[in-house]
C-alpha cells in the first residue's frame, strides 16, 4: 500500500505553457479597445498597417492585389491613339545603335545550332516476310523479262512502276516502247488534242411544238447547255409537258433554271405521269424548291432517277437534307437521286432506301417467290417484310434497267 501511494505521487505531470505577446498573455489583449487604437493612427499608419495584414485575395483583380500606389497627380486625359502613335514615332526616330565590330568574311558569331542525334527507329520496309510462292512461281518471276514484269504489273494495279505509256500499252498489247524502260530516260508524252464539243443544236420551237403535240417519236429531250433560254419558252414546254404522255427522258443541265421556272416544272412533273428520268443540274435553283420539286416526284411515282446537284446554294443545310430524306423515304419507284448530301444521316438513309427499292423492283421482276411468302429484309405492312405475288399472277412490272427508247427517237 505504501509502494502504490509512492508510485502515485511520483507521477510527473505535463503542465502547458499560455501563449504570449509581447511578454503579455493573449487574454490580457481580449478587454483592448481595437477601434480606439485605430483612431489614433495616421493615415499613412492605417495604409501601411493595411499592407502587412491585408491577405492576398485571389478573386480581386491583380491591379487591386498589388502593394504599389502611384500618388502623382494623372497630368491629362489619356488618349490611347496618340499614345501609340508617339511610341511608333520615338521608336522610327531612335537611331539604331552601331555594331563597331568589324565584319569579317567567314566568321562564325554565336552557338551553332547542332540538331540532336536521332534515335534509330526500326523500318517497317526492311522487315523481310518469307513468302513461299512455289518452285514455279519463282521460276518464272526470275526469268521474266523486263516487259513481263511490267504487262504483270500492269495487270496487277502497280501504277507507280510504270507510266502513262508503259500501262496503255500493257493494256492494248502493243509492246513497251524502247528506251521507256526502268533504266532508260524519261521522257514527256505529247497531250493528246481532241476536237471542242459542238454545241447542241437542239431546236428550241421545234421540241416544244413536238412536246406539245405528243409526238410519239420524242422520248427524249436533251436541252443541255444551250444558252439564253427565255422563261417564256420554259413556261410552254412545262405546260406542254403536263398533257404529255410519250416522254420519258428530260435534261435540263445548266440552261439558266431559276426558281420561278423550276416551280413550273414542279407543277408539270405532278401532272405527267410517263416521265422517267429528270436531270436539272448546274442550274440556279435555291434549296427551298429543290424540295417542292422532290416533293412533286411523290404526286404520280413514276420519275425513277432525278438529278439536281451543283446548284447555286452548294450546301444544302441539315433542315434542307432531313426534309428530302423523308420525302425520299416515302419514294416507292425512286432508283437514283443525284443530290449532294452533306450529313451522315442523309446520305445513309437515301442510299438504304434506294437500295431497298431496287431490291424490291429485282425481285419482283424475277417473281422470285412462288408460293407468296414472306421475305425478309424487305417493307411491307411490317416494316422489314415484305409478300411477293405468286408465279401464276401476272404483273405489269417495270424495270429499272430497260433502256429508254432507240437512238432515233433522241433530240
Amino acid at each position: 500500500m505504501i509502494l502504490f501511494l509512492t508510485a502515485s505521487s511520483t507521477k510527473s505531470e505535463t503542465m502547458t505553457t499560455p501563449a504570449k505577446l509581447y511578454g503579455k498573455d493573449l487574454s490580457e489583449y481580449d478587454d483592448i479597445d481595437v477601434d480606439a487604437l485605430l483612431a489614433q493612427l495616421s493615415p499613412e499608419e492605417i495604409s501601411i498597417l493595411a499592407k502587412e495584414v491585408d491577405p492576398d485575395d485571389t478573386f480581386l483583380p491583380p491591379d487591386q492585389r498589388t502593394s504599389y500606389e502611384c500618388t502623382k497627380s494623372p497630368t491629362g486625359p489619356l488618349d490611347r491613339k496618340k499614345l501609340i502613335d508617339h511610341i511608333n514615332k520615338q521608336a522610327i526616330e531612335t537611331p539604331d545603335i552601331p555594331d563597331l565590330e568589324p565584319f569579317i568574311p567567314g566568321t562564325v558569331r554565336g552557338k551553332k545550332w547542332i540538331p540532336p542525334p536521332q534515335e534509330a527507329r526500326m523500318q517497317a520496309a526492311e522487315e523481310q516476310i518469307a513468302i513461299d510462292l512455289g518452285d514455279e512461281y519463282e521460276q518464272a518471276l526470275t526469268d521474266a523479262s523486263q516487259e513481263e514484269i511490267i504487262d504483270l504489273a500492269a495487270i496487277l494495279g502497280f501504277h507507280q512502276m510504270m507510266n502513262q505509256d508503259q500501262y496503255h500499252a500493257s493494256l492494248l498489247n502493243k509492246g513497251q516502247p524502247l528506251g521507256l524502260g526502268w533504266d532508260g530516260i524519261t521522257k514527256a508524252s505529247a497531250a493528246k488534242v481532241y476536237p471542242p464539243e459542238k454545241p447542241n443544236s437542239t431546236d428550241v420551237d421545234d421540241t416544244i411544238k413536238r412536246v406539245k403535240d405528243n409526238d410519239h417519236n420524242l422520248t427524249d429531250l436533251n436541252w443541255n447547255n444551250i444558252k439564253n433560254i427565255s422563261d417564256e419558252k420554259f413556261e410552254q414546254l412545262f405546260t406542254a409537258l403536263k398533257n404529255n404522255t410519250k416522254l420519258e427522258a428530260l435534261s435540263l443541265t445548266n440552261v439558266g433554271l431559276t426558281d420561278r421556272t423550276a416551280l413550273m416544272l414542279a407543277e408539270a412533273v405532278e401532272k405527267n405521269s410517263t416521265l422517267r428520268v429528270l436531270n436539272t443540274e448546274t442550274n440556279f435553283i435555291s434549296p427551298q424548291v429543290v424540295v417542292v420539286l422532290v416533293k412533286a416526284l411523290l404526286q404520280n411515282m413514276s420519275v425513277e432517277e432525278f438529278r439536281a446537284s451543283n446548284q447555286r446554294s452548294q450546301v444544302l443545310g441539315n433542315k434542307i437534307e432531313m426534309e428530302i430524306t423523308d420525302l425520299v423515304e416515302k419514294n416507292s419507284t425512286l432508283l437514283r437521286l443525284g443530290l449532294h448530301l452533306e450529313f451522315n444521316d442523309a446520305r445513309h438513309r437515301v442510299a438504304a432506301h434506294l437500295q431497298r427499292n431496287i431490291d424490291r423492283i429485282r425481285l419482283e421482276r424475277l417473281d422470285f417467290d412462288p408460293d407468296n411468302q414472306v421475305v425478309r429484309g424487305e417493307r411491307s405492312d411490317d416494316e422489314n417484310t415484305i409478300a411477293l405475288p405468286k408465279r401464276n399472277e401476272k404483273k405489269n412490272i417495270k424495270s429499272p434497267f430497260r433502256p429508254l427508247a432507240s437512238t432515233q427517237n433522241k433530240v
